[in-house]
Parts: structure tokens; sequence; C-alpha cells
């Protein structure tokens, strides 16, 4: 029984927080990054190029495309699978941490205690890591990271790595000398306990996490050279996880910092912040720095799709103080939802497919698809149980797979979102006169009559069903299923 209330009690200060996690060390004579080395400080910006899909027909940019996080698959098993993930219209891949972290309950694979099979292993030691260096027991090894990143883009696939770069490993013994022989490496103002308090939420202990002095040039400079080895390896871009627990050079002068700014200059295309809405997050601030989250759109999307309520009035705006969509990262859930909150049990994967053809419709956002574990469902939670397994074949579904296109074949297009008929239960969202998106959250078929629409006068078919719908002077017409999605262009 103290167990079960233990573990309860740590998912819901995680799912307040942020993602809290470990990793595993490997021998320290493999750990010395590249030489120290001095950097101007400057603002970061998104590194975009002129093309809208590369040869393989792809959104170029990750910005305009669609991410998969390819959640506990090793780097072998993403590899394996590249052709199905470019298949499915995915420009890039987001793994999880590679550093080197804590080795955890001997080293064991489960994703989490499952039945009777208790400290196996854990999913959440490789955000608890011991070294900037690139290779854990749980993903692989560099030269196995590398090969990954060679295949994916031979398929036109971009890589995202998620960096812990906040904190590390709550087992100080574990904790790299490479690091603890640095002069004042990490922050000892203790445990964070009031998460409205700034200075304790970026200066504090997560969870008991180790927090890195981040003021400190040295250890900046050992960030910013695992980064670049990771590009160097092949990565495109970063994931950085807890985000609103490193300060700004905004913050008080007490414990701001140049950290932003020195760590983003590694050679990245495309960087983000995992922000969860709530305390002092600042989120806007941060969009000076790196693309962040929507946290609490995701939560307004599930909760949508979940309910039946595609009300437009809750549903348009995303929740984040009037920050430019185009800086943020949307989902419908992510590892922290499906880990902490207990939404995995009311919201199968269909009803996620709903969601998902919302925010991948949509003009705003670089949607992240979650990657549920391989037999999972809404009475198993872990389903395989399995680190570095391919994850659920939901990312390969047909919906999914259209709706990747279509996002695209619209780049560069604004979106209008609306309910047809007044009907609370559909949503359509148009991108001006080339093509439009219809979610049902009905039980029932539904006839679409005289809805007035951006789309060009034509008949068009849905691209996975081959349903037609007629548009004729600004009037669409058509039927729709229960809970289906149509997508529409020509």
């Amino acid at each position: 029984m103290l167990k079960k209330i233990s573990a309860l009690t740590l998912a819901i200060i995680m799912a307040l927080t942020v993602t809290a996690c470990s990793g595993s060390p490997i021998s320290e004579s493999a750990t010395t990054p590249t030489e120290q080395t001095t950097t101007v400080a400057v603002p970061y910006e998104t590194v975009k190029t002129e093309n809208k899909t590369n040869e393989q027909g792809l959104a170029d940019n990750i910005d305009d495309g669609t991410i998969l996080q390819t959640w506990c698959w090793s780097f072998n098993t993403i590899k394996e699978n590249m052709k199905d993930i470019a298949q499915a219209g995915f420009s890039a891949i987001q793994t999880s941490p590679i550093n080197q972290c804590k080795v955890g309950e001997n080293g064991g694979m489960q994703l989490q205690d499952k039945d009777d099979s208790t400290n196996n292993g854990k999913w959440y030691y490789h955000y608890q890591p011991t070294d900037y260096v690139i290779g854990n027991y749980q993903l692989g090894t560099e030269e196995e990271f590398k090969a990954m990143c060679d295949e994916a883009h031979k398929n036109g696939v971009k890589v995202i790595v998620d960096a812990v770069v906040n904190h590390m490993s709550s087992d100080r013994s574990a904790i790299s000398n490479n690091v603890k022989n640095m002069d004042n490496p990490f922050h000892s103002l203790g445990d964070v306990k009031d998460y409205t308090d700034r200075k304790e939420v970026t200066q504090g202990n997560l969870l008991g996490l180790v927090d890195l002095n981040t003021q400190n040039t040295d250890i900046q400079s050992y960030i910013l050279n695992y980064l670049k080895q990771c590009v160097a390896d092949g990565a495109d871009g970063f994931r950085y996880d807890g985000a609103k627990h490193i300060e700004l050079d905004t913050d008080d002068a007490e414990y701001a910092s140049s950290y932003w700014d020195v760590i983003t200059q590694n050679g990245a295309k495309f960087q983000y912040g995992e922000i969860l809405q709530g305390g002092a997050d600042k989120l806007t601030a941060y969009t000076s720095k790196v693309n962040v989250t929507s946290s609490k759109y995701g939560d307004s999307i599930l909760a949508a799709v979940t309910n039946g309520d595609l009300s437009v009035g809750s549903l348009r705006d995303y929740r984040v103080n009037g920050v430019d969509p185009s800086k943020l990262v949307t989902w419908v859930e992510s590892h922290d939802n499906y880990c902490n909150d207990g939404s995995w049990a009311s919201a199968d994967e269909a009803t996620i497919k709903l969601g998902w053809a919302i925010i991948t419709a949509r003009s705003g956002g670089t949607p992240l698809f979650f990657s549920r574990p391989n037999g999972s469902s809404t009475t198993d939670q872990w389903g395989n149980n399995e680190i570095g397994a391919v994850g659920s074949d939901g990312f390969k579904d047909k919906d999914v797979a259209a709706l990747n296109a279509f996002r695209t074949a619209m780049i560069g297009l604004k979106d209008n979102i609306l309910n047809p008929m007044d009907n609370s239960e559909i949503m359509m969202i148009e991108r001006e006169d080339k093509g439009a998106v219809i979610v049902s959250a009905s039980t029932q078929e539904t006839a679409l009559t005289d809805v007035e629409t951006t789309l060009s006068d034509g008949t068009y078919k849905d691209k996975v069903t081959g349903r037609e719908f007629t548009v004729a002077d600004e009037k669409l017409s058509g039927r729709i299923g229960a809970k289906q999605i149509i997508i529409l262009y020509n």
C-alpha cells in the first residue's frame, strides 16, 4: 500500500512540473567531450530553407511538418522502422534522451512496474544524466545513433534529440567526475517546494534531481559541446526537457544567466523547450530563446475529443498568451500526459487520432505525435512493457499518414476553423481555397448541406475512404461518418 501511495504522489508531482527521469553510466574513459570553447551569446532563431519539401516529398523544414515521438525506442528500432516513418509522412522523429544515464534496477528494461513485475527497470532513468556523452544502456551506442541518423536522412527525415540539460541524476555517486570535478557545478538551493516561486523553480532540485549550475561558464561550455557533438553525429534539432526550470537572462539579476544564448549556438536547425504551463513558467519570455510547447492547448484538444465537444470557441485559441503560433509545438498527448495523468485510460488511439486531425490540419504549431507502447490499451497502460521496442502501429494509421500529407501540401496557407451547420460535434479546418479537413466526434453519420466554405468549386474525394464532397458557389455538401476524419484537397 505504501508503494502505491508513493508512486501516485510522485506521478501527481511530475504532472504538475516536468518530466524527471534517468539514464545509464558508461566508462569514464570515453566521457570527455571536445575541448572547451568560448562563446559570444546571441539570440536563437530557427534555421529554415526556402524549399517547402525535400526530394522525398516530406516537409523540408521541421516546423512545417510533423514530428513522431519515438518514445523509448532504441536507435536500432528507429532505424529499422525509418521507411515506415517516412511513408507515414513524418518529417522528423524525436528520440528519448541519448545521454549517458543512471543504470537503474540492475539495468532492467521494462517501461514501468506492471502486475507482479517490480523493480525491473523504468523508462525514466534516461532522464537522469550521469555525463554528457552520447549513448546509454536503454537506447544504444553512439555508433548506433549515427547509423540511425544516416538512415533518417536517406529517407528525408530529420532527427530531434531530447536534451536533459537542466539537471543530472539524483544519485550523485553515479555522476561522472568530468562534471563533479568542476568548480561549483551544481546549485545548492535544495529541492523545489513552491512551484510559483521563480527562483526555486529555476535554481532548486526538481524532484530531488541534482540541478546544474547553469550560470557556471564551464557548465555552459560542457553542455554546448555535448549538443554540438549530437549535431555532428546527425541531430537536426533539440527538445529541451524541463525548460521552465532553467533561468533566463531577463530573470532577477541574482540568478539570471546567458545559458540559453550559449547552448543554442550548437548548429541545430530547430530547437524547442518543453514548458508544462503553470506556476512560474514565464512561457512567453522563453520564445525569444527557443520555440515552446503549448501544453494547455493539448489539454483542451484531448478533453474536446474525449468529450465529443469540438466547439470552435474553446479550440481556436492556442492558450499561450498571444505567442506567435509558428513558435509552438503542439500535441494531443505527450509522454508526460501518458505516464502521469491517467488520460490514457479514457482516450483510446482512435480518439487521439481525432485530436491529431485538428492540430495537424491547422497552420499554427508543429504537431508532435506520441507513439504509445506497443500492445497498450485503455485497460493496459504499458502493453508489452519493453524499453527499446517499437511502439504502437498508430503512427502508420492511414488517416494519420493522410493528415501528415495534407499538412505538407498546405505549407504556407492560412487556416480557418468552424463548426459546420453550428454542430459542435463537427469541426472543419480550411486552408484558404486549397483544402480542408473535417473531423466528427459524433457517434452517428451526419449530412453536411450547403456549408459555407472557402474551398474552390469542384468535386473532392476523401483521401482515405474516397467519399465525395461537392463545392458549388462556395457551399460544401457531403456526408461524414461517426467518429470520422475527412481529408479534402486536389
